[in-house]
């Protein structure tokens, strides 16, 4: 299927809207549980409440993409996203604001769940893979710049108005949508499926070898992503004393990485196969977790020694989540959005309680967020051990 050459640029910017909502506030975490009374952990809280409601969004959006198109959805969706997340920007507690999170996530799961079945109803293979790697160009510049945006939004108007900065791109998204976004999915490709039906198109594709290995690789790579996510702030800003700007800039230098490797990565899948690109980099993230494991424990008096080993584990992300992506989809092209709906709610399911287990055993160190971060690592190389070989 034919395409227009700005139609991933369109898709990477509609599929940023998890970055962004993700990142931009994370340099206002101590702000907001000073400002909303939270005791320390209280805004890890809020982050687990994001994930959870991407966990259940996607496997409703995947199903609501497959039942009605791509694009309606999308606009409902984008739509629900904005309005949640205005919610979020006038939360008078820290009950309010996870609310709002998770109501904004379940409408913006649509922006991340669509856009992937939409990669698949265009290419499968080494063309899903290269299309995979530009979308994530361009939503790669969401966490180079959302925490640097954010920090700024922070020092000169405060922690809410980051969120009115996400809900004027999440209404941006929704005239984009509605304005130049193609239904990728016929009429007579569409499954209307009942409950029952549904539930067994989701056991068989989770009873897929390829699919579930591929998914729990990709799962535990993002449990081990998000214990960064939620942890990260708490250790250099805290334990490390870096200003909110000196941690949007590192921040942005990991995701920096990530981009580099994710369009190296169809260079190396052209030669050596998306199987052994995926093999390799859960590898060398493994190393960088234990890395940084062990630094956690000797506790290193500056902190660019921490930085250096996360730095190298968020940068195979560019490898690792496209391969993993596109080996899970394979064998669906019937049911993409199905399929790419219980891949993300897999993943956001274990970044959600990876989020939790930070905030829960937070302790002033860098010991929970490297814990967690080698335990994802170790079970994504065990389940890429365990996937079928091509």
């Amino acid at each position: 299927m034919t395409f227009p050459a700005w139609l991933p640029g369109l898709l990477g910017f509609l599929t940023a809207v998890g970055p962004i909502s993700t990142d931009m506030y994370l340099p206002a975490f101590p702000a907001i549980e000073a400002a909303l009374g939270g005791v320390p952990g209280t805004a890890q809280m809020t982050l687990a409440a994001w994930f959870a409601g991407l966990a259940v969004g996607q496997i409703t959006q995947g199903t609501l993409a497959d039942r009605y198109g791509r694009r309606g959805p999308l606009l409902v969706g984008t739509a629900v996203y904005t309005l949640a997340t205005v919610g979020c920007a006038v939360a008078p507690d820290p009950v309010s604001l996870s609310v709002c999170r998770l109501v904004s996530a379940f409408g913006g799961s649509a922006s991340m769940v669509i856009p992937r079945a939409i990669v698949r109803d265009l290419a499968d293979g080494h063309a899903a893979a290269r299309l995979m790697s530009r979308l994530m160009l361009v939503m790669g510049a969401a966490p180079i710049l959302a925490p640097t945006v954010g920090s700024v939004v922070l020092a000169f108007a405060g922690w809410q108005a980051i969120f009115w900065v996400c809900a004027g791109y999440g209404a941006m998204c929704c005239v984009l949508v509605w304005w130049l976004l193609p239904d990728t999915l016929p009429a007579t490709r569409r499954v209307k499926l009942g409950l029952d039906g549904q539930l067994q198109r989701y056991g068989s594709i989770l009873g897929e070898r390829s699919f579930i290995t591929h998914a729990l690789v990709g799962g535990f790579v993002t449990f081990s992503f998000f214990a960064y996510l939620s942890g990260s702030p708490g250790v250099f800003e805290e334990v490390y004393h870096l200003g909110p700007a000196g941690y949007g800039g590192l921040f942005g230098c990991c995701a920096a990485g990530l981009i580099v490797c994710s369009q190296l990565n169809p260079v190396l899948v052209g030669r050596f196969g998306a199987g052994r690109v995926l093999n390799a980099s859960v590898r060398v993230m493994l190393a960088a977790n234990g890395s940084l494991l062990v630094l956690a424990f000797v506790r290193p008096a500056h902190w660019i020694w921490v930085a250096l080993p996360i730095f190298v584990s968020i940068s195979t992300n560019g490898f690792n989540t496209p391969n993993a992506a596109v080996g899970a989809l394979s064998r669906h092209q019937a049911h993409a959005g199905s399929a790419s709906a219980l891949m993300g709610t897999l993943q956001f399911a274990l970044g959600a309680v990876s989020g939790l287990l930070v905030g829960l055993a937070s302790d002033g160190t860098v010991r929970p967020m490297a814990g967690l971060m080698f335990i994802g690592a170790l079970s994504a190389n065990i389940f890429d051990a365990c996937r079928p070989k091509r």
